[in-house]
């Protein structure tokens, strides 16, 4: 592959993925050659790394300068790490400036923005990228490959639980994510990624969603119903409780975010029990796919351990899998986050639930077996360094199929979509009814193989 020229859009914590990747390991493959941020701060924070790996300086731009960015610094290729909302118009003008996309999901958070997205690929023919890491994570690319086998025969219905504990759920109720309008809730932003698990894992597509959910734990009114008193707006402060986030106690975050905060107001550590947070904490669907399977998912943010709980049913027998990714939450542990539990402190807590991984299958009239997983302890199980890996170097022929485009983004978010409409009416929503194309597409096929 040659040598790429890259664009940094979005200079978050999520950003240094990325940024570290194109110097470290794949820095024969490209170069970060712009950053696009409106905050100097932490544009500044991202060019220092840059320079201080022996590097070139990335040009700075702002937002409104994006295509001029493009035309300016020859870039390749964009990867837009913004707040979930921004993502369809930069995509957008990134693809019409002349350039190809890598985006961290969501792909974006409603019908309208993702209609935009389909019309402006094409238009242009360029390439959207979406870096799905939980496909490549072993354990998860293990049960793919029994399904795939065939051997619990046609998937009939899948079970599947995810907990986020008092640590990382947390964390979503601090930033811009508590805000629906900016993040689409945890239905799009969180569990896009389970629901692309399950969409790939069965290979079929959403048909029709129904949800139900609500905020029952986190947020002013439910603080104010269980007694908790007045509390500080913000975590940094001195004193404090497990909730709360001291920026000041990781450097990073105090780099990114309170040192960067007097340029943009933007505050990072919001109590969790304050106002104005319109997202849900707890929340169930039930997802029927083309194929005739049905999906039963659950997600709670405020577990005190975290991990999930797969189980996949089949015409000749049951697949489960069980990934416990932090045992317990402690108080002495101290309170700032962990953003990735898999990717940290996951092995430090009680012996009644350990962290670990485990996929068990049994086919009818026969014993249960456990299926070997290679699993380590980088981001996401090991996920993240072979997406990079794809993104970087290009996917090669994969017979499981991890490398993901903007179809599969699509289709996970339109499970979240489609939950939150139902959530509004409590009506059960159509997915072919969002206004995506394609999406229309999928359900015409789906409905000329059942004739």
């Amino acid at each position: 592959m040659s040598h790429r020229r890259y664009a940094l859009v979005g200079a978050g914590h999520r950003a240094q993925m990325y940024v570290d990747a194109i110097i470290g390991r794949y820095a024969d493959d490209a170069a970060l050659v712009a950053i696009c941020e409106p905050n100097p701060v932490r544009a500044q924070f991202y060019v220092d790394r840059v320079v201080e790996a022996g590097f070139a300086a990335p040009a700075v731009y702002g937002p409104d300068d994006l295509e001029t960015m493009v035309r300016e610094q020859r870039v390749d290729r964009v990867v837009i790490c913004a707040r979930d909302d921004l993502h369809a118009p930069l995509i957008v003008r990134a693809l019409d400036a002349g350039a190809d996309v890598v985006v961290e999901k969501p792909l974006t958070i409603d019908g309208p923005s993702a209609a935009a997205i389909e019309d402006a690929i094409d238009r242009t023919g360029r390439e959207v990228v979406i870096t799905f890491n939980y496909r490549y994570s072993p354990r998860n690319s293990a049960l793919r490959q029994v399904i795939q086998d065939g051997t619990i025969g046609e998937v009939t219905s899948v079970d599947f639980s995810w907990v986020l504990d008092t640590k990382h759920g947390a964390d979503y109720f601090r930033r811009w994510h508590r805000e629906k309008e900016h993040s689409g809730g945890l239905l799009v932003h969180k569990a896009s990624h389970h629901f692309d698990l399950v969409n790939w894992w069965i290979r079929s597509v959403p048909r029709r969603v129904y949800a139900s959910g609500g905020l029952r734990f986190y947020g002013a009114d439910n603080a104010a119903a269980r007694g908790l008193g007045d509390r500080p707006a913000r975590g940094t402060h001195d004193g404090g409780d497990a909730f709360e986030l001291d920026l000041r106690d990781d450097e990073r975050l105090k780099a990114l975010y309170l040192d960067a905060e007097q340029h943009d107001g933007y505050l990072r550590d919001r109590d969790v029990f304050g106002e104005g947070i319109t997202i849900e904490d707890n929340l169930a669907l039930v997802v029927d796919y083309a194929s005739g399977a049905t999906l039963s998912y659950s997600l709670n943010a405020h577990s005190p351990w975290e991990g999930y709980r797969v189980a996949v049913n089949g015409t000749l027998g049951r697949a489960e899998l069980e990934v416990v990714e932090r045992g317990a939450v402690l108080a002495d542990e101290g309170l700032h986050p962990v953003l990735d539990p898999s990717a940290s402190d996951a092995g430090s807590t009680g012996s009644l639930r350990p962290e670990g991984e485990r996929l068990i299958v049994q086919r009818h009239w026969e014993a249960a077996y456990e299926v070997p997983l290679a699993g380590n302890s980088d981001g996401h199980g090991g996920g993240d360094a072979l997406l990079l890996a794809d993104v970087f170097e290009g996917p090669g022929d994969d017979p499981l199929a991890r490398p993901a485009d903007w179809r599969d983004g699509v289709r996970s978010i339109a499970v979240g979509i489609a939950g939150n409409r139902s959530l509004e009416t409590g009506l059960p929503v159509q997915v072919a009814d969002l206004g995506i194309r394609f999406l229309a597409g999928d359900a015409a096929s789906a409905e000329a193989v059942r004739s």
